[in-house]
Parts: C-alpha cells; sequence; structure tokens
C-alpha cells in the first residue's frame, strides 16, 4: 500500500501536465480539449490555463430557444458547454441534466456531466454517471479515459484506473484518447519502477 501511495505521487507530476487534457477530451462538441483541460483534480488550479470567459449574450439566447423549444436537446447541451469551459461547473451540471433529460441516450453528453461532477469534488457520482455512459456505449473510450483520471485521482484507486486505461489502448490505440490513456499507463509504470528502486537498498 505505501509503494502505491509514493507511485501515485511520483505519477501526479509527470501526468499531471495531460490530466487536463485527458479529461477534457471531446467527440462531439463544440469546445477544443484546450479550452476545457484545467487540471488533473478539482483542487488543483495550478495548470495555468484559464477559463473561457462567459459569453451572455450567447447564454441569453440558448436559455430562450431551450425556453421555447423544451424538446430541444442541443441548445441545452450547448449552454452546458459554456458553462464547463467558463468553470462554472455546477451551472454545467443542471443544463447537462436537462439535456439528457430530453435526450437520454447522448453518450457524450452523459460523459460531460460525469467530468463536471468530478470537478465539483463529487467523484463517486462522476463514477456513476461514466457506468451510464459505458451502459449507452460500452466502449466509449472518452468515457473510460475519464474513469481512469477519476479513479486514479480522485479515489488513488491505481489498479482501477490502470484497468480503465488498458481498456481505452485495446480499443483505440492510435486515437487521441488511446495515446493519452499510453502515456498515463507509461507514467504509472515509470513512478512504481522508480518507487521499487528506492525501497530496494532499504529493504
Amino acid at each position: 500500500m505505501k509503494s502505491d501511495a509514493i507511485a501515485f505521487g511520483l505519477a501526479g507530476i509527470v501526468f499531471g501536465l495531460i490530466a487536463g487534457w485527458v479529461i477534457g477530451v471531446q467527440q462531439a462538441s463544440p469546445r477544443t480539449p484546450a479550452a476545457a483541460a484545467t487540471s488533473a483534480a478539482p483542487a488543483d488550479s495550478s495548470s495555468g490555463t484559464r477559463a473561457a470567459a462567459l459569453d451572455e449574450a450567447r447564454v441569453t439566447a440558448l436559455k430562450s430557444v431551450a425556453e421555447r423549444e423544451p424538446s430541444n436537446a442541443k441548445a441545452r447541451a450547448d449552454l452546458a458547454n459554456l458553462y464547463f469551459d467558463a468553470e462554472r461547473y455546477d451551472d454545467a451540471i443542471k443544463w447537462y441534466a436537462e439535456a439528457l433529460k430530453v435526450n437520454p441516450k447522448d453518450v457524450d453528453v452523459s460523459t460531460d456531466l460525469g467530468i463536471s461532477y468530478y470537478y465539483t469534488n463529487q467523484p463517486d457520482k462522476a463514477l456513476a454517471q461514466f457506468d451510464a455512459s459505458l451502459k449507452l456505449d460500452q466502449k466509449h473510450t472518452k468515457t473510460l479515459l475519464n474513469i481512469g483520471v477519476v479513479r486514479a485521482f480522485a479515489k488513488q484507486d491505481l489498479d482501477g484506473a490502470t484497468a480503465a486505461w488498458r481498456q481505452v489502448v485495446a480499443l483505440a490505440p492510435e486515437s487521441p484518447e488511446g495515446q493519452a490513456a499510453k502515456r498515463a499507463l507509461d507514467s504509472l509504470q515509470s513512478a512504481h519502477s522508480g518507487a521499487g528502486a528506492a525501497k530496494k537498498p532499504g529493504a
């Protein structure tokens, strides 16, 4: 258990550089990974990435559409994305949930909701939402990638994180998600090796 704690600390230094991008990878969203990226864990805002300014005019327009069109899931998801990019995650949660009520089969929105839970320090809710995403698409690499991030950084479950990232690599090794998962696995392996080497002389 102690070696796991050491490995986790070392891995965080290396993996923290890519985790913000990992958690924000979008497959069907107008946002860019750089805009969505913040940091490895909700409590750490040292990555230097600034929240996007909230476009109030766009928010007003989308809210008007949402009120006028109760069955418009896209307007609700777009509104959630704006709040997410501005790091107003509680508002993002509200609108992702609204979008899912209209279109409960949108796996990307489901996973974005899970990510928003993660950023509001609700890792268990995040993982539960990711489970819901996998029920929609058990091979959804973005979801599996984020499961690894939450398990590693919020739950300190390196075995669970490793299993999730290995699935991503097996499913789509050449995809951006697959490459990010491979880097994460490599960083964990290096950290474990380093911890083992440091421990050996005193063992």
